[in-house]
């Protein structure tokens, strides 16, 4: 039986980060969680190609929200899947096209904004503690850096959160979840 975080290289990767960081903070809100573990999805739903279908992973701000995978098909390189934040008021919604897109995000050391999906990095006046060594993490290891336009990047994700919506709402009561516009 392997001991692997997920069966995600990437999301390994970042968890050997996490493991070696220790409770030091590299992005804020940031944490990984329980690979798979259920992170409230069935108060939103009971159905199970519902559940099935979302992969929690991390938890997204400090007041519940959460990250999940979105198994919008059947691909098998999890890390391209899309990722959804699971609102703690109900908010659900696609916040990046893939795991290396989060992590860029992640590089901007904010937590998600429900109508912008990110603060501007300029907007950051203090970084967490381990916001530096997570920088050099992602370029050593993907060859990358927080985006230079959030504002593109989050236009970009836009087609993926309305083909989300539209598969997620077969599944929610639209009265009983709201929804918030996530900044389409």
């Amino acid at each position: 039986m392997s001991e692997a975080y997920s069966p995600i290289p990437e999301l390994n990767l970042l968890k050997e980060l996490d493991d070696r960081m220790g409770p030091v903070s590299y992005s804020e809100g940031f944490e990984l969680r329980e690979y798979g573990a259920d992170a409230g999805l069935p108060t939103l739903s009971g159905d199970p190609e519902f559940l099935s279908r979302l992969i929690p992973f991390a938890q997204a701000n400090g007041s519940g929200s959460d990250y999940a995978l979105w198994r919008c098909d059947d691909r098998t390189d999890l890390a391209t899947l899309p990722v959804v934040l699971i609102g703690d008021e109900g908010d659900l919604y696609v916040i990046a096209r893939s795991l290396t897109e989060l992590f860029r995000l992640l590089a901007l050391d904010s937590e998600p904004m429900m109508d912008f999906g990110f603060l501007a990095a300029e907007s950051v006046e203090e970084h967490s503690d381990g916001h530096h060594e997570f920088l050099g993490w992602l370029d050593r290891n993907f060859g990358l850096g927080p985006p230079e336009d959030v504002h593109a990047l989050w236009a970009e994700r836009e087609e993926c959160d309305d083909r989300f919506r539209a598969w997620a709402s077969r599944f929610l009561d639209s009265g009983a979840h709201p929804w918030s516009n996530g900044g389409s």
